[in-house]
């Protein structure tokens, strides 16, 4: 594993002797671009491992996406190996369902310290709710940007992310009233304390996430990707292309659903993944927005 191939993955070419903010930005903001947050294995039939060698490989030699845990914890060694002062959290994720904030830590985030200020990290939440660059963490201040307003509060030992977001505009008639488009003007996305956890932590969660029927991951099969104008998502057969539109104060949804044979074409073409085994699409009732 070598940062060479990392950054050829993600179209980093500037200089990286120095972790200073601007880098950290241009690097997480690269990542979200190139690497896509999916669930693929699932539904291929094949085992997603919290082993550092096997991601990089999957990620960066075999042009692979992954979820929070496989995205987030490359993402942790390339700070280290940049130089920075990082330390990794794991974070609860909203539950619109509970309306809590689930009891397992399953969500994968990194703390960086540059200059005395800290700043949340973190490359793979996906579709409307994944932040571009990191954030500043300082409580009750607006962070702008291009998916929405952005926003970590305090409260007591726990940290919360939420964000304001656009009204949704959907072109396509048949998918006005789709649950998968998100009709919330603010919505929380998943609480934390500042306590650094070991990856060894996630091995319940990553393999609970994978097995358990009941689990979003194993009900959905999940591919997105972050693009300049808004991001693109195929859920199932239903795929999506966002487009963000701040000026007018609304977020352009282009939903439409695919066929079988369209899969593996709008895998290759949109997010430029090519499967070993084949994919076998699922959409189940359960609680998922974009």
């Amino acid at each position: 594993m070598n940062l060479e191939e990392y950054f050829k993955r993600i179209g980093f070419h500037g200089s990286f002797e120095k972790p200073d903010l601007a880098t950290l930005k241009l690097i997480h903001k690269q990542h979200t671009m190139s690497v896509p947050f999916e669930n693929l294995n699932i539904h291929c039939g094949e085992r997603i491992v919290l082993d550092l060698e096997v991601i990089f490989e999957k990620i960066v030699r075999n042009d692979r996406g992954g979820w929070c845990m496989e995205n987030n914890f490359l993402f942790g060694w390339v700070l280290r190996e940049m130089g920075y002062e990082t330390f990794t959290c794991g974070s609860r994720v909203f539950s619109s369902v509970l309306n809590d904030f689930q009891t397992i830590e399953s969500h994968l985030i990194h703390i960086v310290t540059i200059m005395g200020k800290r700043y949340l990290a973190d490359v793979s939440f996906g579709v409307s709710s994944q932040i571009w660059e990191p954030l500043e963490l300082v409580s009750g201040k607006d962070q702008p940007q291009p998916p929405g307003v952005f926003c970590l509060k305090e409260k007591g030992d726990f940290w919360v992310l939420e964000k304001t977001a656009r009204k949704p505009e959907v072109l396509n008639p048949a998918f006005a009233k789709s649950n998968l488009v998100n009709k919330k003007d603010v919505h929380l996305i998943y609480g934390f304390e500042l306590v650094p956890r070991d990856i060894d932590t996630f091995f319940e969660a990553n393999n609970s996430l994978q097995t358990n029927p009941d689990s979003l991951f194993t009900n959905k099969s999940i591919c997105s990707l972050q693009t300049p104008t808004g991001f693109r998502v195929l859920v199932g057969w239903t795929y999506s292309e966002v487009t963000f539109k701040p000026e007018k104060g609304v977020d352009i949804f282009n939903m439409r659903d695919i066929t079988d044979d369209e899969i593996e074409p709008i895998l290759q073409q949109k997010f430029n993944i090519k499967l070993l085994n084949r994919l076998q699409p699922a959409n189940k009732k359960a609680s998922y927005t974009l």
